[in-house]
């Protein structure tokens, strides 16, 4: 049987798994099996500074070419896992069985498309990979239109983007404010005055979208928006076909592991935003996808793979830049019963999430220290 580490996935958590296996003294054969063609590369420039053209894909790599060599990793780019034997302990990549005496699953989530006409069109854009970004960065024209449908941080974020390029960009979603089960109904309506008025994006909101075609969106009671580029950026979810094809079990549709991150079937772990982890301040099982938390998701399994004892206990939290805004969320993610307003100042808002008397999450813009207190509050229970 082998003793080999294969990692299916090449984003933040599968870097980061082989990464601390190694830094954890790991020594067995590692392979990193990346589906697209690229090396591991930061993912929150693509709605911000690549899409505005401020930074450039040389800058997106996470790690150097020379970094796998030294590290003795066997990064394979285009490497697309189709199967899962767990009997064997095989997974099927490009023809070949690749053995394995441990299999890390980290294939992230992939960008929804809403079940309305026309969303299937692959002229009409999602989000998610570099090629996405880049995609949508040369049919961005400045000075033609722009619609971006939904209401999340990325739909936000490339709303703010796309207008600084020099689009006249409509923000279009079903919602009545943007991020209000997660953020509460002051954040939201903060969020979308600051893209009204000070990125210049029209928002329109309590509008449902019946119909879409690359150049145009066809509303609810029969408006229309007419766009040169139109971006969904209508939710995604995680990538787990591979595990349920496997026979791994599921937590609302991401893979169920424990704080150390391993399945139920002790040689296979999942991290990142596939996988569904009990964190254990919290005390019951999560299910984030925040780039942060993926890259704490991969530590903890590569110090585990290499024999350490490690678990995921991190308060799960993170950034979002809205035009020149950053705002700092740490949170469990499972929702709240109220929202109290700490500080509402200009450039400065802190808004405090209760459960049940209990702090449960914090919201904080141009205020780090009350970020940071509140993440080491929520780790400290």
């Amino acid at each position: 049987m082998s003793d080999r580490v294969v990692i299916v996935g090449g984003g933040p958590a599968g870097l980061a798994t082989a990464r601390a296996y190694r830094a954890a003294g790991g020594d067995a054969e590692v392979v990193l099996l990346c589906a697209e063609p690229h090396l591991p590369y930061q993912r929150p420039p693509l709605s911000k500074e690549l899409l505005r053209g401020d930074a450039s894909v040389d800058e997106l790599p996470l790690e150097p070419e020379s970094f796998f060599t030294e590290q003795r990793i066997d990064v394979r780019t285009g490497a697309r896992a189709t199967a899962i034997d767990r009997d064997a302990r095989t997974v099927s990549v490009g023809g070949e069985e690749l053995g394995y005496g441990a299999l890390v699953i980290a294939t992230g989530s992939v960008a929804l498309r809403p079940p309305i006409p026309g969303a299937g069109d692959p002229a009409v854009h999602t989000l998610r990979t570099r090629d996405d970004a880049l995609a949508l960065r040369d049919a961005a024209v400045p000075g033609s239109g722009a619609a971006v449908v939904g209401a999340g941080f990325i739909a936000c974020e490339v709303s703010a983007s796309l207008s600084r390029r020099g689009l006249r960009t409509t923000l279009v979603a079903p919602e009545d404010l943007p991020q209000v089960p997660r953020l509460g109904e002051l954040a939201g309506r903060r969020l979308a005055r600051w893209l009204a008025e000070d990125e210049g994006v029209e928002v329109r909101l309590g509008v449902t979208v019946e119909s879409v075609s690359p150049t145009e969106l066809v509303l609810g009671g029969g408006g229309r928006v007419h766009a040169d580029v139109v971006l969904l950026a209508t939710g995604v979810a995680p990538a787990s076909e591979l595990a349920e094809r496997a026979g791994l079990e599921l937590d609302d549709g991401a893979i169920a592991v424990d704080a150390s991150m391993r399945t139920a079937d002790p040689v296979v772990f999942a991290v990142g935003d596939v996988a569904a982890a009990v964190n254990e301040a919290a005390g019951r099982r999560l299910h984030v996808e925040h780039w942060g938390d993926a890259l704490v998701h991969g530590e903890v399994a590569g110090r585990v793979l290499a024999g350490e004892d490690a678990t995921w206990s991190a308060a799960p939290g993170f950034w979002s830049t809205v035009g020149d805004r950053v705002l700092k969320h740490t949170a469990w993610g499972d929702g709240f019963g109220q929202a109290t307003v700490e500080a509402d100042d200009v450039g400065r808002l802190v808004v405090r999430y209760r459960r049940g008397g209990e702090t449960v999450g914090l919201l904080a813009v141009g205020d780090d220290d009350a970020y940071s207190a509140a993440q080491a509050e929520l780790e400290g229970r």
